[in-house]
């Protein structure tokens, strides 16, 4: 007999509360092995694959593109007369150990060689993994986590006509803030249209004088701008920010970056400013290292950090995001140019792990990329530090003194400092930017 799974959105990491549900790659009726990907997901952090956790048929999908979802929902529900099921984690635990007399299992070339035998536990599923909850409507017809299908038949007062509509036209009912089950459907087979949608819209849209201009477009906040701004203005009103500022000449360092870019070391390897920029950071942190620390304000404690996990803020389409390299101080410019390239690309890309922007220290936010001089970033939540990078141009600039004093045109950029002053003082601040100038400048005091 075919049993009836339900799988509920897992926490795919960091304690996240929800997920907005954007492809899917099945649809009722299709056929899933375990594993196989089922559904692309956009949570507060990045874009996530989730694959399935059984083997079987489609019965229903249980949400729509564009929805968003709690965790421990059930999105999809599958059936299978013979589950392949994901190895219970303990199970195998123990099989492991009577195996190998208890000793530890070495994954190499022969484990690749029968992948299949090591499907992927999901987070949310195997041993302790929370129950899936029931939704209304369809949800409510098929049998929950375990056990033989059993028809569900609803008590006449319960009963209701099934909401039939496309994906998009559900979502544009939600963007619209529209009770589907106020509309009239006047498609084929009672199903709901975008015209029906957009009626109903302008049926309950409020009086002239407060309806919104025509020409305005209103963009629903969720995913990754809904997290940054949630973050940020609790930064804002959390940690009293200071800002400080230094224009400098920076040709030492782009004279630098030309000389090594021309190193066989550095052949295949994308040596940005910005890479320069980190490395001087870094090594200006080493000297203030109280700016690696962060506030605990539970204990009324300054809590310093000996690893760097520095942040370097990534601008996507779906918004700002700021993925960190772990122990950032440990990497010389080659290993710290090609660590920033990669982050950039999985950022551009929607693919960076939630834990992948946890537990940073300090951060970058290179806004001269846009042509913008100078600005006042707002710190990360939890970090007591982050350097804004302005535009890098060609300026008149004294150089020399006194008889030699003569104006040329150099290389100048202006960095921009903001703190966390219960943690810093103005000392320490300034030093700390002063520093990162100075390895800039003069690329030489970096080795003293």
């Amino acid at each position: 007999m075919a049993e009836i799974q339900q799988f509920a959105l897992p926490d795919v990491g960091e304690g996240l509360t929800e997920a907005e549900i954007v492809s899917w790659a099945v649809q009722p009726g299709d056929t899933v092995t375990t594993n196989q990907i089922i559904v692309e997901i956009e949570t507060a952090k990045s874009l996530v694959e989730l694959p399935s956790p059984f083997a079987g048929e489609v019965v229903a999908l249980h949400f729509a593109e564009g929805d968003t979802v709690d965790v421990g929902e059930a999105i999809i529900s599958i059936a299978s007369g013979a589950l392949e099921r994901v190895p219970d984690a303990d199970a195998d635990a123990g099989a492991d150990a009577d195996d190998d007399d208890g000793e530890a299992i070495d994954a190499g070339p022969e484990a690749e060689e029968h992948p299949e035998e090591e499907p992927k536990l999901l987070v949310g599923y195997g041993p302790g993994a929370p129950r899936p909850r029931r939704r209304r409507g369809t949800a409510a017809q098929v049998a929950p986590a375990a056990g033989p299908i059993e028809p569900v038949t609803p008590a006449p007062a319960e009963a209701a006509a099934p909401i039939r509509c496309t994906p998009p036209v559900r979502k544009l009912a939600k963007d619209l803030g529209v009770d589907l089950a106020t509309v009239t459907p006047t498609g084929a087979g009672a199903t709901i249209t975008q015209d029906d949608v957009l009626s109903a819209a302008d049926t309950h849209r409020p009086s002239a004088s407060t309806t919104p201009s025509s020409s305005e477009i209103r963009v629903p906040i969720r995913g990754v701008r809904k997290h940054t701004a949630a973050a940020m203005v609790s930064s804002a009103f959390t940690a009293p920010h200071v800002s400080e500022f230094v224009t400098f000449d920076i040709t030492g360092t782009m004279e630098l970056r030309s000389r090594l870019a021309a190193r066989r070391e550095f052949a295949d390897v994308k040596l940005s400013p910005l890479s320069l920029i980190a490395r001087a950071f870094l090594r200006a942190i080493e000297r203030t290292p109280a700016a690696n620390s962060r506030w605990d304000d539970a204990a009324q404690e300054i809590v310093q950090l000996s690893e760097v996990n520095l942040g370097v803020a990534a601008a996507t389409p779906r918004g700002l995001v700021v993925p960190n390299i772990r122990s950032a101080q440990r990497l010389g410019l080659r290993d710290l140019s090609v660590a920033i390239a990669e982050l950039a690309a999985t950022a551009r890309a929607g693919r960076t792990a939630p834990e992948a922007m946890a537990h940073g220290t300090a951060t970058i936010s290179n806004f001269g990329v846009f042509g913008v001089d100078a600005g006042t970033p707002i710190l990360n939540p939890g970090e007591t530090v982050i350097l804004g990078v302005g535009s890098i141009t060609r300026r008149p600039w004294v150089i020399g003194t006194g008889d030699a004093e003569t104006i040329a045109p150099r290389w100048v950029t202006t960095l921009s400092l903001s703190f966390d002053h219960r943690v810093l003082d103005g000392q320490q601040a300034s030093e700390l930017l002063a520093d990162t100038a100075a390895f800039l400048s003069e690329p030489e005091l970096a080795v003293l």
